[in-house]
């Protein structure tokens, strides 16, 4: 009797790579909007909208610090996933994206930090061009239809994810300032509560997201940032395995994908693009500077670098039916890192205004200055003679 194969369910990832054009393109069309306000008579009214106090928080920290909550919640449920039954469920297939990652961490901060060691420097931002958009590094892939193989795209999505991983990692262990640990204490009670839910609730969503609620809120008193509370709710969502499909954390998956890819990037990219270039005429610093060369020439530099060690040590192959140029070209999107290098640095400089201006000047210019240099060098497919 033949043995019955075990199948994988459809993840939100999988549904997210099918749609990761629309989203893309999405997140882009609501930061030109955004720039486009910001430099109009109606940039006045963009800034007071989301200086706008409700309740304990703006409406910019309620987007920037409880909705990107949904967002981290998302990436922590996909990072487990892909690490139990996905992509990156075997060590010999997390080598190649984790070595792209960790130098696609290191190379961008060190240029940050060579950037800004003079005086007048800010080191603090170092983190800023350290993590990879995947909505945008994958919507751009799947624009370029067949000149982006098959295998590039799931090395892209697997390094984005791992990148994420250290950029919660990050925010976590540097960016988190004057700790109340009787609030920390309260949040890990309530995290074992979910713990202890999960060993008798394995279908129901709610009371996970309601619980969730509690330590987002226990998160945000304790000085650490709000959002990785979504990270660790992610870390104690069971998975069943017995009935994958029906398992909280792919229930939660399923609810979360749309709502975060089609409404809570938009949103961010929207409140947070709004660059008014007017600042420009009081000069670009090393703030700025760092940030688009890290993000333009460390990232991709530091992508490939470590991928081709991995290669070259025999520890792990390069991307199946990808061409070296190809492979370049992929490394070179990595350096997209909009939306999370936005968010680190609303972290590192949100009080600092000149600061949080060069910031943004920066992730744009070395976003777009990568989204061509990635799209230019796949578009030009090679010829086939034999050899990269």
């Amino acid at each position: 009797m033949r043995a019955r194969q075990r199948t994988i369910p459809v993840t939100a990832l999988r549904r997210f790579l099918e749609s990761e054009a629309a989203a893309g393109v999405l997140l882009m069309a609501s930061a030109a909007l955004a720039l486009a306000i910001a430099n109009s008579p109606l940039g006045p009214a963009y800034r007071a909208l989301f200086a706008l106090r409700l309740g304990p928080l703006t409406l910019l920290q309620w987007i920037n610090d409880a909705a990107m909550a949904g967002f981290f919640l998302l990436v922590g449920l996909e990072i487990k996933r892909e690490l139990l039954i996905g992509h990156l469920r075997r060590w010999s297939a997390r080598i190649l994206p984790g070595a792209g990652a960790l130098g696609g961490m290191v190379a961008p901060a060190l240029i940050y930090l060579a950037v800004n060691a003079s005086p007048g420097g800010a080191p603090r931002g170092w983190a800023v061009p350290a993590a990879t958009d995947i909505a945008f590094a994958l919507g751009v892939l799947a624009l370029l239809g067949p000149r982006a193989p098959a295998s590039l795209k799931v090395f892209v999505t697997a390094l984005a994810i791992l990148d994420d991983l250290g950029a919660a990692a990050i925010i976590g262990l540097f960016y988190s300032e004057r700790l109340l640990w009787g609030a920390l204490l309260a949040a890990g009670v309530v995290l074992a509560l979910v713990c202890l839910l999960g060993r008798y609730e394995r279908r129901a969503v709610a009371p996970y997201l309601s619980l969730g609620a509690a330590v987002w809120a226990f998160v945000l008193a304790s000085g650490v940032h709000p959002t990785l509370a979504g990270v660790l709710l992610a870390a104690v969502t069971p998975m069943n395995a017995e009935d994958e499909e029906a398992s909280p954390l792919h229930l939660m998956e399923r609810k979360l994908a749309g709502p975060v890819a089609f409404v809570v990037l938009p949103l961010f990219g929207f409140a947070n693009a709004g660059v008014d270039f007017s600042g420009a005429a009081a000069g670009l610093g090393p703030v700025f500077w760092g940030v688009a060369a890290g993000l333009f020439i460390g990232k991709p530099l530091g992508v490939f670098s470590g991928m081709m060690l991995a290669v070259r040590a025999g520890l792990a192959t390069r991307p199946q039916g990808a061409r070296l140029k190809q492979t370049f070209g992929a490394c070179a999107l990595c350096g997209v890192g909009f939306t999370m290098s936005l968010f680190i640095g609303d972290i590192a400089f949100g009080a600092d205004a000149a600061r949080a201006f060069q910031t943004k000047m920066g992730v744009l210019l070395g976003s777009l200055s990568a989204i061509a240099l990635g799209a230019s060098v796949l578009w030009d497919r090679p010829k086939r003679t034999g050899g990269d």
